[in-house]
Protein backbone atom coordinates (compact mmCIF):
# COMPACT_ATOMS: atom_id res chain seq x y z
CA UNK A 1 0.00 0.00 0.00
CA UNK A 2 1.53 3.55 -0.64
CA UNK A 3 0.79 6.81 0.54
CA UNK A 4 -0.81 8.39 -3.07
CA UNK A 5 -3.19 10.78 -2.74
CA UNK A 6 -2.92 11.26 0.72
CA UNK A 7 -0.27 14.36 0.67
CA UNK A 8 2.86 14.67 2.41
CA UNK A 9 2.27 15.46 6.27
CA UNK A 10 3.92 18.76 7.61
CA UNK A 11 5.17 19.50 11.10
CA UNK A 12 7.86 20.78 13.48
CA UNK A 13 11.18 19.12 13.61
CA UNK A 14 12.00 16.58 16.87
CA UNK A 15 13.32 18.52 19.60
CA UNK A 16 15.90 16.44 22.05
CA UNK A 17 14.45 15.47 25.51
CA UNK A 18 17.30 16.84 26.71
CA UNK A 19 18.83 20.04 25.27
CA UNK A 20 22.61 20.00 24.47
CA UNK A 21 22.91 16.80 24.73
CA UNK A 22 25.91 15.78 22.69
CA UNK A 23 26.40 13.44 19.85
CA UNK A 24 27.76 9.69 19.99
CA UNK A 25 30.91 9.68 20.00
CA UNK A 26 30.99 7.46 16.26
CA UNK A 27 29.89 8.87 13.63
CA UNK A 28 27.11 7.56 11.89
CA UNK A 29 27.32 5.67 8.58
CA UNK A 30 26.52 7.68 5.35
CA UNK A 31 23.39 5.65 4.95
CA UNK A 32 22.10 6.96 8.09
CA UNK A 33 23.31 10.65 7.92
CA UNK A 34 21.10 10.80 4.92
CA UNK A 35 17.73 10.18 6.88
CA UNK A 36 17.27 12.66 10.18
CA UNK A 37 14.44 12.22 12.37
CA UNK A 38 11.69 14.79 11.87
CA UNK A 39 8.03 14.53 13.81
CA UNK A 40 5.35 15.01 11.55
CA UNK A 41 1.70 15.98 11.97
CA UNK A 42 -0.69 12.74 11.32
CA UNK A 43 -3.90 14.56 8.90
CA UNK A 44 -3.86 13.08 5.42
CA UNK A 45 -4.40 15.24 2.76
CA UNK A 46 -6.64 13.96 0.03
CA UNK A 47 -8.74 14.36 -2.95
CA UNK A 48 -11.92 14.23 -1.42
CA UNK A 49 -14.70 14.22 -3.89
CA UNK A 50 -18.21 14.73 -4.51
CA UNK A 51 -25.47 21.37 26.81
CA UNK A 52 -24.38 18.97 29.72
CA UNK A 53 -20.69 18.61 31.51
CA UNK A 54 -17.47 17.10 30.76
CA UNK A 55 -18.13 13.25 29.85
CA UNK A 56 -14.95 12.36 29.37
CA UNK A 57 -14.59 11.05 33.45
CA UNK A 58 -11.79 8.90 35.12
CA UNK A 59 -12.18 5.08 35.06
CA UNK A 60 -11.45 3.17 37.74
CA UNK A 61 -7.94 2.15 38.98
CA UNK A 62 -7.47 -1.85 38.31
CA UNK A 63 -4.43 -2.56 36.45
CA UNK A 64 -4.89 -3.01 32.65
CA UNK A 65 -4.05 -6.43 31.21
CA UNK A 66 -0.37 -7.35 29.66
CA UNK A 67 0.21 -7.25 26.60
CA UNK A 68 0.02 -11.09 25.84
CA UNK A 69 -3.61 -10.90 26.78
CA UNK A 70 -5.39 -10.91 23.57
CA UNK A 71 -8.79 -11.33 24.70
CA UNK A 72 -8.15 -7.76 26.99
CA UNK A 73 -7.57 -6.22 23.73
CA UNK A 74 -10.25 -7.40 21.69
CA UNK A 75 -12.26 -6.32 24.58
CA UNK A 76 -10.77 -2.62 24.30
CA UNK A 77 -11.32 -2.22 20.44
CA UNK A 78 -14.79 -3.63 20.73
CA UNK A 79 -15.03 -1.36 23.63
CA UNK A 80 -13.41 2.63 21.61
CA UNK A 81 -14.43 1.48 18.28
CA UNK A 82 -18.05 2.66 18.35
CA UNK A 83 -16.40 6.09 20.12
CA UNK A 84 -14.12 7.01 16.87
CA UNK A 85 -14.83 8.65 14.12
CA UNK A 86 -13.80 9.33 10.81
CA UNK A 87 -12.93 13.25 10.31
CA UNK A 88 -13.05 14.77 6.81
CA UNK A 89 -12.69 18.34 5.70
CA UNK A 90 -13.81 19.67 2.62
CA UNK A 91 -11.79 22.73 1.06
CA UNK A 92 -12.03 23.97 -2.41
CA UNK A 93 -8.25 22.94 -3.51
CA UNK A 94 -9.00 18.94 -1.79
CA UNK A 95 -9.22 18.50 1.78
CA UNK A 96 -7.84 16.85 4.92
CA UNK A 97 -8.56 13.83 6.63
CA UNK A 98 -8.04 12.70 10.14
CA UNK A 99 -9.81 10.54 12.96
CA UNK A 100 -11.40 11.69 16.13
CA UNK A 101 -13.38 10.53 19.17
CA UNK A 102 -16.52 11.22 20.98
CA UNK A 103 -16.04 13.47 23.98
CA UNK A 104 -19.63 13.73 25.49
CA UNK A 105 -23.06 12.76 25.30
CA UNK A 106 -23.88 16.29 23.45
CA UNK A 107 -22.17 15.67 20.29
CA UNK A 108 -18.96 16.80 21.20
CA UNK A 109 -15.78 15.01 19.45
CA UNK A 110 -12.11 16.04 20.52
CA UNK A 111 -9.67 15.78 16.99
CA UNK A 112 -6.80 17.82 16.00
CA UNK A 113 -5.91 21.47 15.53
CA UNK A 114 -4.11 20.70 12.23
CA UNK A 115 -6.63 18.17 10.70
CA UNK A 116 -9.18 20.74 10.64
CA UNK A 117 -7.37 24.10 10.52
CA UNK A 118 -7.98 24.23 6.67
CA UNK A 119 -11.27 26.19 7.21
CA UNK A 120 -13.38 23.81 4.91
CA UNK A 121 -16.69 21.96 5.56
CA UNK A 122 -15.95 19.51 8.11
CA UNK A 123 -17.95 15.93 8.50
CA UNK A 124 -17.27 12.92 10.54
CA UNK A 125 -18.15 8.96 9.36
CA UNK A 126 -19.03 6.56 12.44
CA UNK A 127 -18.26 3.62 12.91
CA UNK A 128 -21.87 2.61 12.14
CA UNK A 129 -21.48 4.33 8.79
CA UNK A 130 -23.36 7.25 9.34
CA UNK A 131 -22.02 10.64 7.92
CA UNK A 132 -22.87 13.46 10.14
CA UNK A 133 -22.21 17.43 9.13
CA UNK A 134 -19.61 18.93 12.04
CA UNK A 135 -19.66 22.00 13.46
CA UNK A 136 -15.67 23.27 14.82
CA UNK A 137 -16.74 24.86 18.09
CA UNK A 138 -13.29 26.34 18.52
CA UNK A 139 -9.33 24.93 18.59
CA UNK A 140 -6.50 24.97 20.57
CA UNK A 141 -3.46 25.18 17.98
CA UNK A 142 -1.05 25.46 21.15
CA UNK A 143 -2.25 22.05 22.46
CA UNK A 144 -3.42 20.79 18.75
CA UNK A 145 -6.36 20.19 19.93
CA UNK A 146 -9.85 20.98 18.41
CA UNK A 147 -13.63 20.32 19.46
CA UNK A 148 -16.52 19.40 16.68
CA UNK A 149 -19.86 19.03 17.52
CA UNK A 150 -22.68 17.04 15.79
CA UNK A 151 -26.49 16.88 16.73
CA UNK A 152 -27.09 15.00 20.05
CA UNK A 153 -29.25 13.06 18.01
CA UNK A 154 -26.74 10.88 16.93
CA UNK A 155 -26.69 9.42 20.42
CA UNK A 156 -22.29 8.56 19.65
CA UNK A 157 -21.08 7.00 22.09
CA UNK A 158 -18.77 9.10 24.64
CA UNK A 159 -15.40 7.19 25.51
CA UNK A 160 -14.08 7.24 28.96
CA UNK A 161 -10.43 9.04 30.06
CA UNK A 162 -7.76 7.01 31.30
CA UNK A 163 -6.48 8.37 35.02
CA UNK A 164 -2.81 9.34 34.44
CA UNK A 165 -1.99 8.37 37.75
CA UNK A 166 -2.32 4.77 37.01
CA UNK A 167 -0.72 5.01 33.45
CA UNK A 168 2.52 3.00 33.16
CA UNK A 169 5.16 2.83 30.73
CA UNK A 170 5.06 -0.74 29.12
CA UNK A 171 1.57 -1.10 29.42
CA UNK A 172 -0.60 -2.41 26.18
CA UNK A 173 -1.80 0.46 24.07
CA UNK A 174 -4.46 0.85 20.98
CA UNK A 175 -4.43 3.23 17.94
CA UNK A 176 -7.74 3.50 16.79
CA UNK A 177 -8.38 5.59 14.01
CA UNK A 178 -8.35 5.96 10.06
CA UNK A 179 -4.42 5.81 8.51
CA UNK A 180 -4.40 6.39 4.87
CA UNK A 181 -8.41 6.41 5.09
CA UNK A 182 -8.72 2.79 6.81
CA UNK A 183 -11.55 3.63 9.05
CA UNK A 184 -11.94 1.70 11.98
CA UNK A 185 -8.20 0.14 12.27
CA UNK A 186 -6.70 -1.28 15.20
CA UNK A 187 -3.18 -1.11 15.66
CA UNK A 188 -1.23 -2.48 19.19
CA UNK A 189 1.64 -1.67 21.03
CA UNK A 190 2.65 -0.44 23.89
CA UNK A 191 3.04 2.97 25.82
CA UNK A 192 6.95 3.81 25.38
CA UNK A 193 7.71 6.80 27.70
CA UNK A 194 5.52 9.04 29.29
CA UNK A 195 6.76 13.10 29.68
CA UNK A 196 8.84 12.95 26.26
CA UNK A 197 9.29 16.44 25.25
CA UNK A 198 8.39 17.20 21.70
CA UNK A 199 6.63 20.01 19.90
CA UNK A 200 3.33 19.08 18.58
CA UNK A 201 1.45 22.02 18.40
CA UNK A 202 2.51 26.07 18.91
CA UNK A 203 6.54 26.42 19.08
CA UNK A 204 6.49 25.97 22.66
CA UNK A 205 8.20 22.36 23.56
CA UNK A 206 5.81 20.57 25.51
CA UNK A 207 5.31 17.02 26.94
CA UNK A 208 3.87 13.54 24.95
CA UNK A 209 2.88 10.39 25.78
CA UNK A 210 5.36 8.19 23.28
CA UNK A 211 4.45 4.43 21.81
CA UNK A 212 5.28 2.01 19.15
CA UNK A 213 1.85 1.44 18.45
CA UNK A 214 1.51 1.66 14.26
CA UNK A 215 0.31 5.31 13.87
CA UNK A 216 0.53 7.11 10.16
CA UNK A 217 -1.18 10.19 8.65
CA UNK A 218 -5.11 9.64 9.20
CA UNK A 219 -4.63 8.30 12.61
CA UNK A 220 -4.61 12.45 13.77
CA UNK A 221 -6.76 12.86 16.42
CA UNK A 222 -7.89 9.36 17.44
CA UNK A 223 -7.17 8.22 20.57
CA UNK A 224 -4.67 5.97 22.00
CA UNK A 225 -6.30 3.89 24.52
CA UNK A 226 -5.30 1.29 27.22
CA UNK A 227 -6.38 -2.47 27.49
CA UNK A 228 -9.45 -0.83 29.44
CA UNK A 229 -10.71 0.84 26.79
CA UNK A 230 -10.06 4.50 28.08
CA UNK A 231 -8.48 7.17 26.54
CA UNK A 232 -4.40 7.61 27.51
CA UNK A 233 -4.28 9.94 24.80
CA UNK A 234 -4.99 11.42 21.15
CA UNK A 235 -2.30 10.61 18.64
CA UNK A 236 -0.98 13.49 17.30
CA UNK A 237 2.71 13.07 15.76
CA UNK A 238 5.10 10.35 14.61
CA UNK A 239 8.89 10.60 14.50
CA UNK A 240 10.09 9.66 10.67
CA UNK A 241 12.74 9.03 8.82
CA UNK A 242 12.86 11.57 6.17
CA UNK A 243 10.95 10.32 3.02
CA UNK A 244 9.46 7.33 5.38
CA UNK A 245 6.79 6.61 7.45
CA UNK A 246 6.47 5.05 11.04
CA UNK A 247 8.99 3.97 12.21
CA UNK A 248 7.35 2.53 15.90
CA UNK A 249 7.92 6.05 17.25
CA UNK A 250 4.60 7.99 17.95
CA UNK A 251 3.26 10.81 19.97
CA UNK A 252 -0.20 11.57 21.59
CA UNK A 253 -1.32 14.62 23.79
CA UNK A 254 -1.88 13.53 27.18
CA UNK A 255 -5.70 12.71 27.73
CA UNK A 256 -5.66 15.13 31.08
CA UNK A 257 -4.10 18.00 28.78
CA UNK A 258 -6.39 17.45 25.92
CA UNK A 259 -9.50 17.10 28.37
CA UNK A 260 -8.67 20.45 29.98
CA UNK A 261 -8.35 22.34 26.26
CA UNK A 262 -11.44 20.79 25.50
CA UNK A 263 -13.55 21.55 28.19
CA UNK A 264 -12.41 24.88 27.68
CA UNK A 265 -12.85 25.24 24.01
CA UNK A 266 -16.83 23.91 24.88
CA UNK A 267 -17.22 26.34 27.78
CA UNK A 268 -16.40 29.33 25.83
CA UNK A 269 -18.41 28.31 22.58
Amino acid sequence: MTTIGLGTPRGPEFVSPVPGHPAPAAPLPRAARRWPVAVILLSGLTGLAGAGGYMLGHGDTEPAPVIGSSPGLVAAAARALPGVVSVQVRTGSGGASGSGFVFDDRGHIVTNNHVVAGNGSVSVVGADGRRLVAEVVGTDPASDIAVLRVPSSAALQPLTAADPATTRVGEPVLAVGSPLGLSGTVTAGIISALDREVRLGGSARQTAVQTDASINPGNSGGPLVNARGEVVGVNTAIATLEGGGSIGIGFAVPIDRAGRVAAGIIGRG
